[in-house]
């Protein structure tokens, strides 16, 4: 499903040089302001071979923007290191809240795959109006935070500075709740994705060396390697706090076994959410299997009086507690 906008007169920098450029030239010095925006944060040197290592563009091309750009002082060179003007800076923060905007409709009003969500945001934040970005917003309910938990930027330029620790950094027994999984690089993003780890899930960790992190949560233990432990952040819990170790995904029910719903994971968005909760999968109602594939997938589970046929990524997402 697409949404289609109205158009209406631009204002400000981003959308008085947005409508300057043609569209390869805007691709390619978008996608320099939102790599130096990042590299800024982090306090890392950009130079023109770094650009062009980094990104998928000849030297030549990456040369002719960076003059563009600087003749419209969206950067200045100081040391060798090319660096973001105000102006520069408020471009940047335009196309980081088309994309993760973006990001978050595909999450809420499609049923694309998380995996997919990055790359067409790419696409799709080169394309979208001044009319079309706060339309979008407006549309999702002005959300703060993008599907893997980065903030968005307002309108105005201000977004709330990122919190928490990776996970990587944690000790043993610490606990706290996933806020944030980085979606680059790719490679790492989909090991996460693989692992079916969940934005807002309370862990646990169980153990934390040089060759792997170990944790806990909603019933599931995960094994990952530090590197990519370190891409997921951590908002870690007061120390009195615990987990609540009875707590377990439907996925993990067995034949004979019976369980209430506690809830839904805050993984489960949109259309799918509702879908769940207008299927009866609310909190207090009792469930079990009532039929097993040969296959494995989908099982049909019994809530209600009804049969109801869940794939495993989808009975992952309902937290239940099991009945003794």
């Amino acid at each position: 499903m697409l949404l289609y906008f109205a158009f209406r007169p631009k204002k400000g920098i981003y959308f008085l040089l947005k409508s300057m450029y043609k569209q390869k030239d805007k691709v390619i010095i978008e996608d320099i302001l939102k790599f130096l925006y990042h590299n800024q944060l982090s306090n890392n040197s950009i130079t023109t071979i770094g650009l062009t290592n980094s990104l998928n563009f000849s030297n030549s091309l990456i040369i002719e923007s960076l003059k563009k750009m600087m003749d419209n002082e969206l950067i200045v060179l100081e040391k060798d290191s090319y660096k973001l003007t105000p102006n520069g800076n408020e471009y940047a923060f335009q196309i980081i809240r088309a994309h993760r905007l973006w990001e978050k409709y595909l999450s809420e009003k499609t049923g694309f795959h998380k995996e997919e969500w990055h790359e067409r945001a790419e696409d799709k934040e080169h394309e979208l109006s001044e009319s079309e970005i706060n339309k979008l917003s407006d549309l999702l309910g002005n959300p703060r935070f993008d599907p893997h938990g980065d903030p968005i930027p307002t309108s105005k330029g201000k977004m709330k500075s990122k919190r928490g620790v990776s996970l990587s950094s944690l000790k043993e027994n610490d606990i706290g709740q996933i806020i944030h999984i980085e979606d680059e690089p790719d490679i790492i993003y989909k090991q996460i994705l693989a692992e079916n780890i969940h934005l807002y899930s309370t862990i646990r960790v169980i153990e934390n060396n040089h060759t792997r992190v170990v944790f806990h949560s909603e019933g599931e233990q995960f094994v990952l390697a530090p590197i990519v432990a370190g891409n997921i952040t951590i908002s870690v819990s007061e120390k009195n706090e615990t987990l609540e170790e009875n707590i377990a995904r439907l996925s993990s029910l067995k034949i004979d076994e019976q369980a209430k719903i506690v809830g839904l994971s805050k993984e489960c968005r949109g259309e799918s959410r509702r879908r769940l909760l207008d299927l009866g999968f609310v909190k207090g109602a009792t469930v079990a299997i009532d039929l097993l594939n040969p296959l494995g997938d989908p099982k049909a589970y019994y809530i209600k009086g009804t049969a109801i046929a869940l794939r495993k990524d989808q009975a992952s997402k309902i937290l239940i507690n099991r009945i003794e």
